[in-house]
């Protein structure tokens, strides 16, 4: 699988500036983030972090679920 840059947008007011652009595998167009007790998910776009060149990947949250016990 091979790496791309992605920027991860919307979700948690809180979520920390140094989670949202990432570099990593990308599966399924999905990815979930643990954080405070549950997940936060986010969902592939059509977007570039860079339009004029289409590099990187826009993520945008969709839902957050909790870690079950």
């Amino acid at each position: 699988m091979t790496e791309q840059l992605v920027r991860l947008e919307g979700g948690p007011g809180d979520f920390p500036e140094e989670l949202r652009e990432r570099r990593g595998p990308i599966a399924e167009g999905k990815i979930k983030i643990e954080y405070h007790g549950g997940y936060e998910h986010f969902e592939r776009t059509d977007e570039s972090i860079d339009p004029a060149s289409g590099q990187g990947i826009v993520f945008r949250w969709t839902r957050r679920t909790r870690i079950a016990e």
